[in-house]
């Protein structure tokens, strides 16, 4: 059992803008304080993202990418040589619908196929005008399945695959990560959803069940570890984020940059939503009465905390959460990945 001595001097009772009163607690008044006012604590957690098969080795072509095709003994029948930043690059660009546009045969459909595959449609375009039409074909670029990597990455920006590659693969394209990543608050994005995938698990703890394989499109952000928030609702003047000085930050402190409504507000139930990682989390019920008249600790807060505080005698989690949820949508971009997909997600 955790024990402290606490010295109430007379400007605690500031603590929260004067929501307290502190006449039974003099000044110099000293008094043993032990425990947590954590009075409720439940762990949650959201199914994490299973591992699908490893996708087919052989690469698909799509659009956007170009390719090098070398017709026999008619060099003028192949790829031009087209500009770029890099000189001039040999090649021809798949159309956004999968179509190569060549000399004498026009527009062949390539989109879907793999190298050989495309090598052989195209021998038997050229073979309708060319004896024994030899034709080899090569990808000059990959363009077509994009990887982007936002954030804390020593290389970010937009990366293309050419093979499969998993999430731990995908991550050292960017040449790894800075020291100011955010692992806690990493996601992956896939068609619009963040995906419970525990990137600070696969890293800090070896957990590689959730190393998935990537998909074209997919986004891997990392946010900094530097502005870090927690978020106050309910029944408070100003909701929304509120800073954490170094990190660091107690819930009294919280509901005073909120301006917690002495009146409305029901500080014995003050509920928490923490995130532990992108698919596990805790839900707290916290007695900040304990706190104000020295019976407990006070309670550190921890970056991403989403804070709640009833306007009245809110019975249970169900109940709080849907008066949450709409407010925790306003703000969803910059939640944690956990809170997304658990409580806004399946919503």
């Amino acid at each position: 059992m955790i024990r402290a001595r606490f010295w109430f001097l007379g400007a605690a009772a500031l603590l929260l803008c004067g929501c307290a009163s502190f006449t039974d607690l003099p000044a110099g008044t000293v008094r043993d304080v032990q425990g947590s006012p954590v009075v409720e604590e439940q762990t949650v957690a959201v199914a994490p993202l299973v591992a699908a098969e490893k996708p087919p080795q052989e690469y698909h072509i799509g659009g956007g990418d170009i390719l090098y095709v070398n017709i026999q003994g008619k060099p003028e029948l192949g790829s031009p040589v087209t500009t770029g930043g890099n000189g001039g690059v040999r090649g021809s660009r798949v159309d956004g619908a999968g179509n190569l546009h060549l000399p004498l045969v026009g527009e062949v459909h390539v989109g879907g196929l793999t190298v050989a595959e495309a090598q052989d449609r195209l021998r038997e375009a050229f073979g309708r005008y060319l004896n024994n039409a030899w034709v080899v074909v090569e990808v000059a670029e990959y363009r077509s399945q994009p990887l982007y990597l936002l954030g804390q990455f020593k290389q970010a920006g937009t990366y293309y695959l050419d093979q499969p590659y998993t999430l731990l693969q995908g991550v050292s394209l960017g040449g790894g990560l800075l020291d100011t990543a955010n692992l806690r608050s990493a996601r992956l994005i896939r068609d619009n959803q963040t995906l419970p995938v525990d990137l600070n698990g696969i890293l800090q703890e070896g957990d590689c069940r959730m190393n998935v394989w990537l998909q074209p499109g997919d986004t891997i952000f990392v946010p900094d570890d530097k502005n870090q928030n927690v978020f106050v609702f309910g029944a408070v003047k100003r909701p929304g984020p509120v800073a954490m000085p170094n990190g660091q930050l107690y819930l009294g402190q919280a509901l005073s940059s909120a301006e917690l409504n002495e009146i409305r507000g029901n500080i014995r139930h003050v509920r928490i939503i923490r995130s532990l990682s992108a698919t596990r989390g805790q839900l707290l019920v916290v007695d900040l009465d304990q706190v104000l008249h020295g019976e407990t600790l006070p309670f550190s807060l921890r970056e991403g905390d989403i804070i709640y505080v009833p306007r009245s005698g809110v019975g249970n989690w169900n109940e709080a959460l849907s008066e949450l949820v709409p407010s925790l949508q306003a703000v969803s971009a910059v939640l944690q990945p956990f809170v997304q997909i658990k409580f806004l997600r399946e919503d």
